[in-house]
């Protein structure tokens, strides 16, 4: 039986939200997931909107939904999450702007996308501290940003991997199951 075109993609999008959710879990806390990764191909490849900015806040939940249920780290931690699942619909946003895909465009929305969600994050981070670790002000802020800095190379070392196999799979699945017609 052939499965239709639109199955097929609620499948694959399935797939891909439940391996980010495990990637999360298994690899705490060094965090090498593909989630955002799955932002930025979301907002580049999905045409329908709406799955475009589920597939990534699915992700997050799932893997929230684990780490909370069986007790491995705070899977739901007040309003600092919120502004996390808001930097994934950032970087989805930012996908949406990705018109052609090339090694080049991949790898430099890849690094801005892994930028974008760094800097929302610990801003989100920064907002939302209650124990002023950092201090008040535009110095705080950075003193936050500066903090973050060694996380930087692991999400952008993630980022590229994962971005380069959403993208290169999808390229080479795209050549695979098109057949070129000789008039």
């Amino acid at each position: 039986m052939i499965m239709s075109q639109n199955k097929l993609n609620i499948l694959m999008a399935v797939v891909l939200i439940i391996f980010a959710a495990f990637m999360k879990v298994l690899t705490y806390p060094h965090s090498f997931n593909p989630i955002i990764a799955i932002s930025l191909f979301s907002g580049a490849m999905i045409t329908d909107r709406k799955m475009a900015f589920a597939m990534p806040l699915l992700a997050m939940f799932f893997s929230d939904v684990i780490f909370e249920v069986f007790n491995i780290a705070p899977g739901f931690y007040g309003w600092a999450q919120i502004g996390n699942y808001a930097s994934l619909l950032a970087v989805t946003l930012l996908g949406f702007a990705m018109k052609k895909i090339s090694v080049s465009y991949v790898v430099g929305f890849s690094i801005a996308s892994s930028l974008l969600f760094f800097v929302l994050s610990n801003t989100n981070v920064f907002v939302f501290d209650t124990y002023p670790t950092y201090g008040s002000g535009f110095n705080g802020w950075a003193k936050c940003l500066l903090a973050g800095i060694p996380f930087v190379k692991n999400g952008l070392i993630t980022d590229l991997c994962f971005s380069t196999i959403l993208f290169g799979g999808y390229i080479l699945m795209q050549k695979t199951f098109t057949r070129k017609v000789i008039a």
